[in-house]
């Protein structure tokens, strides 16, 4: 048994998330913070050169994401590992089933904690590490309820097909949908919604807006290469300069 701190690596591509993590760490006595990684590649050589003894690692990242980061160090060398993720609990049974843990986005305290206390049991009783691959395999296959996001509204939760959207704007790390004259409010970021739309039915047009490409009317020219984007309920999208490409692409079929 080791009453050593646990010597934890956080890694994400924001920030933001990055420094609330930390946060929610500094009060703990039995943990120790050996660094922070923005992206999955310095992640991968940090955990070969240091080997943590946990590691905080979000699975949404461009680039080498979450997942590839663990095949890259190895099923087998990888340290106990905590997802920190946008994914909800219906695609992430199988974290459950196979003993590992998560943490859902926004991360919540309590939540997080328990996922902590967890791993650092194991590090001070030098229990052997999960097997990752199975669980990785499972979240990576197609799961019942992939094409639906579940929506607090009040004390109800909707179970909202992601088809049905007209178009998503970003509110900071709040996501309005718009589904014909009802918006909904999810508290998840543009890029991580992004990364769970189905490409061939969604584009980001501008750094705050998703459009479903179904709901498409026409382009109309505006200044300096961009476009106002009219949907068929009459909305008028204005696209940004980052993302010019792919409006041309989406005119040019």
């Amino acid at each position: 048994m080791s009453n050593a701190p646990c010597r934890v690596l956080i890694v994400d591509d924001e920030p933001l998330a990055r420094s609330h993590v930390r946060s929610l760490l500094e009060s703990r006595s039995d943990v120790s913070v050996i660094g922070e990684c923005g992206d999955g590649a310095s992640a991968v050589i940090r955990i070969r050169e240091e080997s943590p003894d946990l590691v905080l690692l979000d699975v949404q990242m461009p680039g080498l994401d979450g997942l590839e980061v663990v095949r890259q160090v190895g099923p087998d060398r990888m340290p106990p590992t905590i997802f920190i993720t946008a994914h909800d609990e219906h695609a992430l049974s199988a974290f459950e089933v196979h003993a590992l843990d998560y943490v859902l986005k926004p991360v919540n305290r309590q939540r997080f904690a328990k996922a902590v206390d967890r791993a650092v049991s194991r590090h001070r009783e030098a229990a052997p590490a999960p097997a990752l691959e199975e669980a990785i395999e499972s979240l990576k296959a197609p799961r019942a309820g992939a094409d639906r996001l579940a929506v607090r509204v009040g004390e109800r939760v909707l179970y909202l097909r992601m088809g049905e959207f007209d178009w998503v704007e970003a509110a900071g790390d709040t996501a309005r949908i718009h589904v014909g004259r009802q918006v909904y409010e999810h508290r998840i970021t543009l890029t991580q919604l992004e990364q769970r739309l189905p490409p061939d039915r969604f584009v980001r047009v501008h750094r705050s807006v998703i459009v479903n490409i179904e709901r498409i009317k026409e382009f109309q020219p505006w200044f300096q290469g961009d476009w106002i984007i009219v949907l068929a309920d009459g909305t008028r999208l204005q696209s940004g300069k980052s993302y010019r490409a792919r409006v041309r692409a989406l005119m040019e079929g």
